[in-house]
C-alpha cells in the first residue's frame, strides 16, 4: 500500500541514578570490609561501561567505568601531573578536603590503561537514562510485566495520542519541503478468521474429540491420545518447607492424576521418597542414581521438588540429562505444597511426552485430511539459534533443530542442539562432512540424523520437508536461506543418490512490531475475553510484503496485555503451498503444543527449538561456572569442529523434548 509509519508504545530497563556504593550493596552488604574475589569480579562485570558523574564536582563531565582496581582504596597508590606519588585517600583529602570513608572498596577505574583515573565509589553516581541491556531477573521481569501491561483498548489509545502529540502534518519539513502527509488515524486492514482444528483424545474417554474455543480447552473427561509408561519411577525433595508427608502427597496426587488421564503409572517408587540437603544437589542425584542401578532397574523418571532459592535447575538438568541418563520432571515448592488438580494436570502433560506419549493430535491429520501433508510422508522441521546474554562475550551461541518423528499425526518432535560461534546466526551444523582418521570420510549433522531418526520411527522416509526457521532477521533472509537450503539438500543426498524431497522454507518471526486491534471494541464476535483480536485471525495483504508470500498469524489467545502476532515469511516453496493451505496448516500445529491446552503464538517446531536452545544454554552455563569439562565423550575429528562442544546427552534422554 505504499509507504506507512509504525508508531508502539516500548518498554525498557534503565540503571537507577544512585550512588556506586548502594549499587554495590546489592551484591555485598557490609562495605566496611574489602570485597572477596568473587564478589569483586561480578561487581566488575557488573558496573564495566556504565557511565557515572563525580559528586564533589560542580560540572557534570561523564566518565565511563572500564574497570575496578584490584586493591582497596586504602592500597591504592598513583603519580600525579607533578610526579609526586600519592594514595587516592591523600589526594581527596589534601585536594578537596574530603575524608573517605570506604577505604577498603576498591576504586572505579576510567580513562586508558596508560593513563587511569581512580574514581572513589561513594563520589561517584551513575548517570540517568542509561538503558540496562543485560539479562532481568525473575523479579524483575513480573515488575516490568506489571508496569507495562495494557490492554488493546488503552494500547490503542495511548498510540493515537502519540500520534497527536507528535502533529506529523504541522512539521514544516514533513509537510511543506518533503510533501508528506500522515494520516490521523490507525490502518484499516482486511482480516479473517481461521475456525479451530478439531482435537482427537483416546477413544476410551467419556469424550474422544473436542473443538477449542476461543483458543483453549480443558480435559475434563479426556484421556490422553497415547498414553506413556512409567514403571520405575521416585521422587527427590530439595525443598526444606515441604515435609516428607507433603512431598509424598504430591507424588500420590500426580501419579493418580496421570493415571486417570490414560497414561500407565506405577503407584509405588522404585526407592522410598526422600528429601535432600539442596546444597549438596549433585550427590542427592548421583545416590538416587546408584540406587537404583543396584536393584537391576533403569530409572524412568524422576520426580524433584526443587529447592526453595531459584537458581539450581540449571545444575539439575545438566546432571540428570548430561552425566546420569535420567528423564526429570522438576517442580516448584510452592506449587507442589497446595496438592492443586489444575496444577497435576499440567504436570501430567509434560511427563506424557517425556515418556514417549502424545496427548492430543489433529483430527484431520489422523483421518489423512491435511493437505501436501498427510497425503504423502512429510516431515516438519524447526529451528532456532540463542545467543547469550550482552556482556557474555566468551559464551557460544547454540543452534537447536527439532523434527516430528510421528507422521501423519506430527504431534511427536525429537530434538539435536550443536553449539557454534559467538552470534552466529547460521546454523553451522545441519550438515557437516568430515575426515576421520579411523573411520574415513564421515556425512553427518543435525538434518541427516533427524531424516534417519524419522525413518526408524515411521518406516517411510520423508517425501517433502516443512522447515520453519526462527530467529532470522529480513537483512539477513538471502544469507540464511542460501546455507541452510544448500545444507538441507546435503543432508538428503548424502543419505541416498539423488534423494532431494521438496522443502518449504518459512521464516518466523515473533518478535515482530506490529499489532493488530479490532475495528470494534464492543463487538463480542471480534474480541475475546481481553479485548484482544480472536484466535485465528490472519492478515495477509496491505501490511504485508507486496510481492514475496507472507502473512501475519495471531493464533493465540493472550492472557493479559495486547497480543503479539507472529509473522511468518515464505522464502522457498518447492511444495506450491497456496496462502490458504500454508495458514490454515500453521494455525492448526499451534493447537497440537504439548505442554499445555491452549493454542500458542508460535507454531510448536520452532516454539521447541527455542525450548531446546534455552535447555542448552543451561549446560554450558553451568558446565563453565562448575569448571568441568565438556568434551570428554566427543571425537576427535567432532571436537575440531565445534568452538566449544556441549555435553553429550545420555541416550536414554536423547529421544526427550528439552523443557520442564
Amino acid at each position: 500500500m505504499g509507504l506507512s509509519l509504525n508508531i508502539d508504545v516500548s518498554a525498557s530497563s534503565f540503571y537507577e541514578p544512585i550512588l556506586v556504593t548502594e549499587f554495590v550493596q546489592n551484591y555485598c552488604r557490609d562495605l566496611s570490609h574489602p570485597l572477596s574475589d568473587e564478589v569483586r569480579l561480578k561487581v566488575k562485570k557488573a558496573l564495566k561501561g556504565i557511565k557515572v558523574v563525580l559528586t564533589h564536582r560542580e560540572y557534570n563531565n561523564s566518565h565511563k567505568i572500564t574497570g575496578i582496581s584490584s586493591q582497596p582504596m586504602s592500597q591504592l597508590m598513583f603519580t600525579d601531573d607533578s610526579a609526586t606519588r600519592m594514595s587516592v585517600i591523600q589526594y581527596f583529602r589534601e585536594r578537596y578536603n574530603i575524608a573517605l570513608q570506604f577505604t577498603s572498596l576498591p576504586a572505579l577505574v576510567a580513562g586508558s590503561e596508560a593513563r587511569p583515573i581512580y574514581l572513589p565509589m561513594e563520589l561517584s553516581r551513575i548517570v540517568a537514562g542509561q538503558r540496562y541491556a543485560k539479562r532481568l531477573n525473575e523479579r524483575q521481569v513480573i515488575a516490568l510485566l506489571r508496569a507495562t501491561c495494557q490492554r488493546p483498548r488503552e494500547r490503542e489509545e495511548n498510540i493515537r495520542m502519540m500520534a497527536r502529540a507528535n502533529a506529523y502534518n504541522e512539521d514544516t519539513l514533513v509537510n511543506k519541503e518533503f510533501g508528506i502527509q500522515v494520516a490521523d488515524d490507525l490502518t484499516s486492514v482486511d482480516a479473517r478468521i481461521l475456525p479451530a482444528p478439531m482435537l482427537k483424545y483416546h477413544e476410551t474417554g467419556r469424550e474422544a474429540s473436542v473443538n477449542p474455543g476461543f483458543g483453549q480447552w480443558n480435559m475434563i473427561n479426556k484421556k490422553m491420545f497415547n498414553g506413556g509408561r512409567v514403571e520405575v519411577w521416585t521422587c527427590v525433595n530439595f525443598s526444606t518447607r515441604l515435609n516428607r508427608d507433603v512431598a509424598f502427597q504430591f507424588c500420590q496426587g500426580l501419579v493418580d492424576m496421570c493415571n486417570s488421564k490414560g497414561m500407565v503409572f506405577n503407584l509405588r517408587p522404585v526407592i522410598p521418597i526422600s528429601s535432600s540437603n539442596p546444597n549438596q544437589i549433585e550427590k542427592a542425584l548421583v545416590d538416587v542414581h546408584n540406587r537404583t542401578t543396584q536393584q537391576g532397574k533403569q530409572l524412568q523418571l524422576l520426580i524433584i521438588i526443587l529447592p526453595d532459592v531459584s537458581g539450581s535447575y540449571g545444575r539439575i538438568k545438566r546432571v540428570c540429562e548430561t552425566e546420569l541418563g535420567i528423564v526429570s520432571q522438576c517442580c516448584q515448592p510452592r506449587q507442589a505444597s497446595r496438592l492443586n488438580m489444575q496444577y497435576f494436570e499440567n504436570v501430567a502433560l509434560k511427563i506424557n511426552v517425556k515418556v514417549g506419549g502424545r496427548n492430543t493430535v489433529l483430527v484431520d491429520a489422523v483421518q489423512k485430511r491435511i493437505p501436501l501433508v498427510t497425503d504423502r510422508p512429510t516431515i516438519i522441521f524447526g529451528a532456532d539459534v540463542t545467543h547469550p546474554q550482552p556482556g557474555e562475550d566468551s559464551s557460544p551461541s547454540i543452534a537447536a533443530v527439532v523434527a516430528s518423528m510421528d507422521w501423519p499425526e506430527v504431534a511427536k518432535y525429537r530434538g539435536l542442539v550443536s553449539a557454534q560461534a559467538h552470534h552466529e546466526e547460521i546454523i553451522q551444523d545441519l550438515y557437516k562432512s568430515i575426515q576421520d582418521p579411523q573411520r574415513g570420510f564421515v556425512h553427518g549433522g543435525m538434518i541427516r540424523e533427524l531424516l534417519i531418526a524419522f525413518r526408524r520411527s515411521t518406516n517411510f522416509k520423508p517425501h517433502r520437508i516443512i522447515f520453519y526457521r526462527d530467529g532470522v532477521g529480513e537483512r539477513q533472509f538471502s544469507q540464511v536461506l542460501l546455507h541452510e537450503m544448500n545444507a538441507i539438500r546435503q543432508a538428503c543426498a548424502s543419505l541416498e543418490e539423488g534423494y532431494a524431497p521438496p522443502v518449504t522454507f518459512v521464516v518466523v518471526q515473533k518478535r515482530c512490531r506490529t499489532r493488530l486491534f479490532p475495528a470494534e471494541n464492543n463487538r463480542c464476535d471480534l474480541t475475546d475475553r481481553s479485548g484482544n483480536i480472536l484466535p485465528g485471525t490472519v492478515v495477509d495483504t496491505e501490511i504485508c510484503h507486496p510481492t514475496e508470500f507472507d502473512f501475519y498469524l495471531n493464533s493465540h489467545a493472550a492472557i493479559q496485555g495486547t497480543s503479539r502476532p507472529t509473522r511468518y515469511h515464505v522464502l522457498y516453496d518447492e511444495n506450491r503451498f497456496t496462502a490458504d493451505g500454508l495458514q490454515v496448516l500453521t494455525n492448526n500445529l499451534c493447537y497440537t503444543y504439548a505442554r499445555c491446552t491452549r493454542s500458542v503464538s508460535v507454531v510448536p517446531p520452532a516454539y521447541y527449538a527455542y525450548l531446546a536452545a534455552f535447555r542448552a544454554r543451561y549446560y554450558i552455563e553451568d558446565e563453565t561456572s562448575a569448571g568441568g569439562s565438556t568434551d570428554g565423550n566427543r571425537s576427535t575429528a567432532e571436537r575440531n569442529l565445534a568452538i566449544r562442544p556441549l555435553p553429550v546427552i545420555k541416550d536414554n534422554v536423547k529421544d526427550v523434548m528439552f523443557y520442564c
